[in-house]
């Protein structure tokens, strides 16, 4: 019986092992020899930088999609021809549009989506001073608004209702 479970336990470890290393054989792997080391540090912040347009969620450099090979290998070219940051960033966005950066930047469109959260913020805050001041009035307006007839229809409903308790 001991001697069972042992086996099962092995077997189980095994196959989580086993499922465990075929996930490194998913990761990406590039070979391209760049000129200068900068380059490569460049290369590798770039890649970082742009989202696949196919995965959504995921940058260049971490994608196995064949649109984000084609795109790291054209990342490589444009920077071995000396291409700056900025210039390799403004033809990925005039291709694939402003999703394809992971910060996009703060201007056009895109600048309504920085905004509207400190907009809606101040929105309902002004919201609240309003109602609250509006409150207050109301409650002011309210006071000593009885009519002398409506005060003593309001005393004798409060006697009848102690009377029945």
């Amino acid at each position: 019986m001991l001697v069972n479970s042992f086996k099962k336990s092995l077997q189980l470890i095994a196959l989580v092992l086993g499922f465990g290393g075929s996930l490194c054989a998913l990761a990406v792997i590039e070979t391209y020899e760049f000129s200068t080391p900068q380059l490569e540090v460049r290369y590798r912040a770039l890649s970082q930088e742009l989202r696949c347009p196919k995965c959504q969620n995921q940058n260049i450099a971490d994608s196995n999609a064949p649109i984000s090979q084609d795109l790291r290998a054209l990342l490589y070219e444009k920077l071995e021809e000396g291409a700056s940051d900025e210039a390799i960033l403004e033809d990925m966005v005039a291709r694939y549009g402003e999703f394809v950066r992971y910060r996009p930047a703060a201007q056009g469109a895109a600048l309504w989506l920085w905004l509207a959260p400190a907009l809606m913020l101040g929105a309902g805050f002004l919201l609240l001073i309003v109602l609250l001041r509006r409150g207050k009035g109301v409650s002011k307006a309210s006071e000593g608004a009885l009519t002398q007839e409506e005060r003593a229809r309001l005393d004798q409903m409060i006697n009848d209702k102690a009377d029945n308790s």
